[in-house]
């Protein structure tokens, strides 16, 4: 039997499923991005602060239409010090300001559709100036996130930026959720210019900055850059967050840089000693590198704790140890542990598996009772050969005849082994 063949398919299905998508990384606020965690939802929340922002523009709004200047005790600190624009120096005017903080009031009252009809009038207002359309197209983007519609909040925010109206901050942080808006969108491109504008105009060296860059690259496939720019992001940081690590260890994979990859694991798996998902990574790049040994080890402290309720985990449990040198009878041991929990199905890949464990133990019994059970749950009727040929073997000349007929039955490639199997005489 070709068991160097079965044994690569079976270790090319699971690492399929072995390493968790890389997880789309998205800012908490406009104002101080910070990655959330992977299990969260990228929500229009983590695009936008709404609290937080709500107020800040709000007081701006009310202390540029009062006074007509801010004062250097409640000015906000400049995020962007380095950015190469002017802020204007326009202000809310006695007519149009009056109407931005109505905007505000419906975003209090939870009446989104009205801000946004409000924030319209405004930014189609002919005597509305720059400062006003800006900060109603802002506002008009965060209710446009009050009811998930992110169509809307990505032109609104356009908008905001087009009219070149804001400060600095307020500004930069509309570009910069423009762009994770795109991003969540899966528009990569999009997204990838608008970081390339937020980073040409701000200089902006924070981490939590270039680690969306670095996303983006990520997911548009140009994994080179995309490590030396998550890189720089990790290697700027005093305590990089896991999602990013995960990250870079998912770049570095692409790229072909396994011992990178590697090592980026077991950083994450260190830092994360009691997250699943950091440790089923860990064992999916040590499997990758044909360290069974190491992963077969992160597996079992898993089963050991509970752990492996996926079908997955098991299945690249016992593939692990079938890529090991006289491990058979643990591959036996997890699929029947597997089998008995419930956690594996009783399907053609587990069946097989545990034939060839048996077979390998030259457990003849055992394999050829596990072949009975794959072989009608495969699409081909290769499977009821190879028991037709255990049954020859065995010199049960009748039941390998009738095992070779459900294989011809079931369809071969090749059906010529059958064949001579059905021509031998009877005994």
């Amino acid at each position: 039997m070709k068991h160097s063949k079965i044994r690569h398919s079976l270790l090319a299905a699971a690492l399929t499923a072995l390493i968790a998508p890389a997880p789309a990384v998205f800012a908490q606020s406009a104002g101080e991005a910070e990655p959330k965690s992977a299990t969260e939802d990228p929500s229009r929340s983590s695009a936008w602060n709404r609290g937080r922002d709500r107020s800040d523009a709000r007081e701006k709004a009310n202390a540029r239409s009062k006074s007509g200047s801010k004062s250097e005790s409640t000015a906000p600190a400049a995020q962007y010090p380095n950015a190469t624009r002017q802020p204007p120096a326009v202000k809310a005017s006695a007519k149009i300001g009056p109407k931005l903080q109505k905007i505000f009031n419906f975003l209090d009252e939870s009446k989104s559709a009205e801000a946004r009809k409000l924030a319209d009038e405004i930014m189609a207002d002919p005597k509305a100036n720059e400062y006003e359309r800006a900060l109603a197209a802002q506002v008009a983007a965060q209710a446009a996130l009050e009811v998930d519609d992110t169509a809307a909040a990505k032109r609104y925010m356009q908008q905001a930026v087009e009219a070149n109206g804001l400060d600095n901050n307020n500004h930069y942080n509309a570009l910069l959720t423009l762009a994770q808006l795109q991003l969540q969108d899966d528009e990569f491109e999009p997204a990838l210019a608008t970081f390339d504008r937020f980073f040409n105009e701000t200089k902006s060296q924070k981490p939590e900055h270039l680690v969306l860059k670095g996303n983006a690259l990520y997911r548009l496939e140009r994994y080179p850059e995309a490590v030396t720019v998550l890189k720089q992001a990790i290697d700027a940081s005093p305590e990089p967050r896991a999602e990013w690590l995960q990250l870079l260890m998912g770049a570095y994979l692409e790229n072909n840089q396994s011992a990178e990859a590697v090592k980026v694991a077991e950083s994450v798996a260190a830092k994360t000693p009691n997250d699943k998902r950091a440790q089923m990574n860990l064992a999916a790049v040590y499997l990758q590198n044909e360290m069974f040994d190491q992963g077969a080890a992160v597996y079992e402290k898993l089963r050991a704790a509970g752990q492996l309720t996926e079908e997955r985990d098991y299945r690249n449990l016992y593939v692990a140890y079938y890529n090991m040198e006289g491990k058979q009878n643990k591959v036996v041991e997890v699929i029947n542990d597997g089998l008995q929990k419930g956690v594996l199905k009783p399907d053609h890949q587990t069946y097989l598996a545990l034939a060839q464990a048996h077979y390998d133990l030259e457990q003849t019994g055992p394999a050829i009772e596990a072949y009975k059970k794959a072989a009608p749950l495969a699409e081909t009727g290769e499977t009821y050969l190879n028991l037709a040929r255990m049954l020859w073997q065995e010199n049960r000349i009748a039941d390998a005849k009738d095992a070779a007929k459900q294989a011809i039955a079931k369809g071969l490639k090749k059906p010529d082994d059958a064949k001579k199997i059905l021509a031998l005489p009877a005994k």
